[in-house]
């Protein structure tokens, strides 16, 4: 009875809940119709924010693309350049300054630290293939190095990015002449725990293992078997040698010049009659 008793009231509070509905809605309409556009006005700025931001995802990545593209591109060019004669190096300098626009200008830290990374890479590959004076090596390293620590603080939760970033560092202290400073840092990559299992891990150690090569000077020992010496040679007179032929010899006739009747010996004897 009881259960029943419970199941009438509610039909009768829902049945006048709904005889008042229309009364309650005239009542506060304004009230419901801001609500409503204020719902709908919040699911729009939320799809638009997601549509936006997908959009410039894409559009940062085709970017940062073309800028790889056009870097790899550039030392083809200097390389072919180069075995014409030309230097073509201060291409790499234009790029690395918009890999570096690139890294300020995106909020993304793994696209900036890459694109940090790779400007770094530029500017010292530009000191490779170029002819450069020496404070000019160390100024450009020193951006270099600038950049790769740059990209290390941006990439702190990714270890395959900070361990390259590191790496860079390495490879600046050592082409600056600071292989102790070099060794520290690879040790450092060796020994850090979160980089385990990454490939440059295997490349602090191979730099390790080999540094003490590039720290020597080579020379260059003379040629055992040098080439000799192209021999001059003689000159050959390839015009032809006057040749006297015999008086009793006619020589063969020239259709091409006038007819030299002084060639014949009866030419030159005095007219008589024949016998």
């Amino acid at each position: 009875m009881k259960s029943e008793h419970r199941h009438e009231l509610k039909t009768n509070e829902l049945a006048e809940w709904l005889s008042n509905l229309p009364k309650w809605t005239k009542e506060n309409l304004i009230t419901i119709i801001c609500v409503a556009a204020l719902i709908v006005v919040l699911a729009g700025v939320y799809l638009w924010r997601g549509y936006n931001r997908n959009t410039l995802q894409v559009r940062e990545r085709t970017e940062f693309t073309n800028l790889i593209n056009q870097v790899s591109g550039a030392k083809i060019q200097i390389v072919s350049a180069k075995e014409q004669g030309r230097d073509l190096a201060f291409m790499l300098i234009q790029l690395a300054k918009n890999l570096d626009t690139f890294a300020q200008n995106t909020k993304n830290n793994r696209m900036a630290a890459m694109a940090l990374l790779k400007r770094a890479q530029a500017l010292r590959a530009e000191l490779h293939y170029g002819t450069v004076e020496p404070q000019y090596i160390i100024d450009q390293t020193n951006k270099a190095k600038a950049s790769y620590t740059t990209a290390r603080d941006r990439s702190s939760t990714n270890p395959v990015l900070a361990a390259a970033a590191e790496f860079g560092l390495g490879l600046c202290e050592e082409e600056l002449g600071n292989f102790e400073q070099a060794r520290e840092i690879y040790r450092q990559i060796v020994a850090n725990p979160d980089y385990e299992g990454i490939v440059t891990v295997a490349q602090a150690e191979f730099r390790l293992k080999t540094m003490a090569d590039y720290q020597q000077k080579i020379a260059f020992e003379p040629d055992p078997n040098p080439e000799p010496a192209a021999a001059s040679k003689p000159s050959i007179d390839t015009k032809p040698a006057e040749v006297k032929l015999p008086d009793n010899i006619i020589p063969p006739f020239n259709f091409n010049r006038p007819l030299d009747l002084s060639m014949f010996a009866e030419a030159n004897e005095p007219g008589g009659s024949e016998e």
